[in-house]
């Protein structure tokens, strides 16, 4: 573990380290060499939304996510982010994140969101679902007494956010619903600050510890792996309701949302689903919400599957515009024209994008440029 010294330290080089990629556009956390290790987390804090439980004996049933795990003293949930000790349950990566990165906010992916700036990205080890084709394994598999961890406190975030000129913190890489404590706590200082709060997720969590978080946040990207219960059963040991209602909540308290969607060869790339998909997005969340076709690369546990067809990811795009839906973007296929924001009244480039780069954007006001129809999204002023 790095002593807070040694992180401040680091931190004040980094603008001079800092990369910004324009390669791939899926989200991807550190490399394990540097997330990995036996370090236990510093600190923990008790756990909100958990009731004890009499059954086992000192157990106590988290209801944070809609699993609800009943953990056993001793135990930990099936996040394995969070402990129970004799019927008290713990946040296990309070203040300890295993990953801390300053990103191009494209990289997230949110392309209607203060575009050209940068987000400081956090992520403690853990997550809620079991899909064989995550990215970040690596810190997502685990849990933080596994990982290598940076003690940094809410108020620190914050400052090292602001001393990196970033203009937003990003709760990413893992699932940051299970580190909800901490999430709150960040969100709630730098909210006063003046940062944003922007918050990519699998969207695995109950209504109402959402309901708490939107008063903080202002945009979310929401993973929509798939429109079928059958797709979250079988790759991502979960279910595709609570996914749903999740994105209809952040659409009625006000958070700007974008979707990601990894489209993976023979499992939800048919087009009947992806329609069906762009349909309910159209009518439940609205035309403007940006969608996000993502090239999958063989990982993890599904490494046995090849990389998806550009012209699939190609097809998703156009079935999402027809479907009514303004903004449809391809992922992972750098310099692709489907990177690119288009207006939706005059199909002018409002936003060229190349990668992570920005090479022009004619998004003035919140309009375009050209035509004068709003761009909808979250603008710098």
């Amino acid at each position: 573990m790095i002593t807070r010294r040694q992180f401040v330290t680091s931190i004040c080089l980094l603008p001079y380290a800092l990369r910004l990629e324009t390669g791939s556009a899926a989200e991807r956390g550190p490399t394990p060499e540097s997330s990995r290790g036996p370090s236990p987390g510093p600190s923990i804090t008790e756990a909100r939304y958990y009731r004890k439980a009499s059954v086992p004996k000192n157990g106590a049933e988290c209801r944070l996510c809609p699993r609800e795990c009943v953990v056993p003293d001793g135990e930990l949930g099936f996040c394995r982010a969070r402990k129970n000790t004799k019927g008290t349950l713990y946040a296990l990566g309070y203040a300890a994140p295993c990953a801390i990165h300053v990103d191009p906010i494209e990289k997230k992916p949110f392309y209607h969101v203060h575009p050209r700036s940068t987000s400081f990205s956090i992520a403690s080890a853990g997550c809620n679902l079991r899909c064989r084709f995550c990215q970040n394994w690596q810190i997502s598999q685990v849990s933080p007494l596994e990982t290598t961890n940076h003690f940094l406190p809410p108020e620190e975030v914050v400052e090292m956010a602001l001393k990196s000129g970033s203009e937003s913190i990003a709760y990413t890489y893992t699932e940051p619903t299970n580190f909800f404590e901490y999430m709150i706590d960040v969100a709630a200082l730098a909210r006063k600050r003046g940062l944003l709060n922007v918050y990519h997720s699998n969207g695995y969590i109950n209504p109402e510890p959402l309901k708490e978080l939107t008063a903080y946040l202002d945009a979310a990207d929401i993973d929509l792996k798939g429109f079928t219960e059958s797709f979250y059963h079988t790759l991502c040991d979960a279910k595709l309701k609570p996914v749903l209602e999740t994105l209809k909540i952040l659409k009625e308290k006000g958070v700007w949302i974008e979707i990601t969607n990894l489209v993976i060869p023979g499992q939800n790339d048919d087009v009947a689903t992806i329609a069906g998909m762009c349909t309910w997005i159209r009518r439940d969340l609205g035309p403007d919400v940006p969608v996000h076709f993502s090239r999958f690369f063989p990982m993890y546990k599904m490494t046995n599957i090849s990389p998806t067809p550009v012209s699939t990811v190609e097809r998703a795009r156009e079935i999402a515009m027809k479907a009514g839906l303004h903004y449809a973007y391809t992922g992972n296929i750098p310099g692709h024209a489907g990177e690119s924001t288009y207006c939706p009244g005059c199909k002018k480039v409002v936003i060229k994008r190349v990668g992570y780069s920005i090479q022009a954007n004619e998004v003035k006001n919140g309009k375009c440029k050209f035509c004068g129809v709003p761009i909808k999204g979250i603008w710098s002023a």
